[in-house]
């Protein structure tokens, strides 16, 4: 007989552990193969995202097309008013300060006694030239009665001929010395006159620089006086522009202070030469002025209406794009994008349009709305009019799932 014996006690308990063991190790092993499985499936689904060619779709409404426009274009002018006639009234003689008439602020009209010089020392020039004058014309009488006496001698044979002629000479120096007598009497008579210092023509006091009192020398300043009737605004307009503007052309104006108020001039006189540093041209615009609520130094905005441009290869300004002080654009050209240079002119901001004179040929499609990430080199599709189906994926598919 055999016998036969089985595992009981601790024995049996060690083959248990074991066994739990292997078997927690083999489904480990098998969930571990079972992922990484999947995982590789995945991958090979996932398509090449570095080999990605990326698509950009624009609207019909997104992109412009270089035509000729016809602008209209209104040219931005602006600076400070300033009274077309003004003058700085100064003293012709040197005198003291005998009265001063006016006030700053103070309206006047030609001819009006601005300021008083003291006249003791002129009324007492101008009495010594007349005095002059007078000792002049009594010579001169002398003069012409010796020549009468001396003619009649000269006739009888008295005298001789040397003789007569040292009288008519002294006649036609007695004649000169009048002369001179009576000039420098008309400019002391002048001076005197000069000693009240008037305003040159109708207007408001803007300056005083003299008192009573104070002595002045000849060509001192004494009081400034503008006419507010017609202001005027010098301005500076490119070079590129000024074909454009012309003598009698209406601007309107907005100034600082009047808000709800505008105001109209007219171009009076352009500048024949060009600034060389800013390269511009200075145009004069005259403004009427007739209630004076202008001042000199007020600050004006102003729009000029060039009249008679023809048209001119526009784009919207959304379409130009500025970096480095370069201007250029975005160009759909063999279904992509290229970035082009190019020189702009004038603008329209009524129409939202600008000049395009350079860089881009007519009938050139550009991108005309601002969007990031625009690079030349990037694939550009434009969907048709009332496409809804989208005209390309963003991404190409590198594999398709078989």
């Amino acid at each position: 007989m055999f016998a036969t014996s089985t595992l009981t006690g601790p024995g049996r308990k060690g083959w248990v552990k074991v066994t739990l063991i292997l078997l927690f190790l083999a489904v480990s092993v098998g969930g571990l193969v079972a992922w990484r499985t999947v995982s590789a499936k995945k991958e090979e689904k996932k398509p090449d995202t570095a080999n990605a060619v990326k698509t950009l779709e624009f609207a019909p409404g997104d992109i412009a097309e270089l035509k000729p426009t016809q602008l209209g274009q209104v040219i931005p002018i602006s600076g400070s008013v300033r009274p077309l006639l003004q003058a700085t009234v100064k003293s012709k003689v040197p005198a003291e300060v005998a009265r001063v008439h006016v006030q700053e602020g103070e309206q006047v009209a030609a001819g009006q006694v601005l300021v008083s010089l003291d006249t003791a020392d002129l009324k007492a020039r101008s009495d010594t030239q007349q005095a002059a004058v007078a000792e002049a014309r009594a010579r001169l009488d002398l003069a012409r009665k010796n020549q009468d006496n001396n003619k009649t001698l000269l006739t009888k044979g008295f005298i001789s001929q040397n003789a007569y002629d040292s009288v008519a000479n002294n006649l036609t120096v007695a004649e000169a010395a009048l002369k001179s007598a009576l000039a420098q009497a008309a400019i002391a008579e002048r001076a005197l006159a000069d000693a009240n210092i008037r305003a040159p023509f109708n207007g408001i006091v803007a300056k005083r620089w003299v008192n009573t009192g104070d002595k002045v020398a000849g060509d001192t300043p004494v009081a400034a006086i503008v006419d507010l009737a017609r202001m005027e605004l010098e301005a500076q307009v490119p070079v590129a522009e000024i074909p454009y503007v012309k003598v009698g052309q209406e601007v309107a104006f907005k100034v600082d202070g009047f808000t709800g108020r505008n105001f109209t001039g007219k171009v009076d006189r352009i500048n024949p030469a060009a600034d060389i540093g800013s390269r511009s041209i200075a145009i004069f615009v005259s403004l009427p002025n007739k209630d004076a609520s202008l001042k000199g130094g007020m600050f004006a905005n102003g729009r000029l209406a060039v009249e008679g441009k023809a048209a001119v290869n526009a784009l919207p300004v959304a379409a130009i794009r500025e970096e480095g002080g370069q201007s250029f654009v975005f160009a759909i050209k063999d279904g992509k994008l290229e970035r082009k240079p190019v020189t702009i002119g004038l603008r329209s901001m009524e129409k939202g349009m600008v000049e395009v004179r350079e860089g881009l040929a007519e009938g050139a499609q550009v991108v005309a709305v601002k969007a990031d990430g625009l690079k030349a080199g990037t694939i550009a599709v434009i969907k048709k009019p009332g496409e809804t189906k989208p005209a390309a994926t963003p991404v190409k598919e590198q594999e398709k799932k078989a």
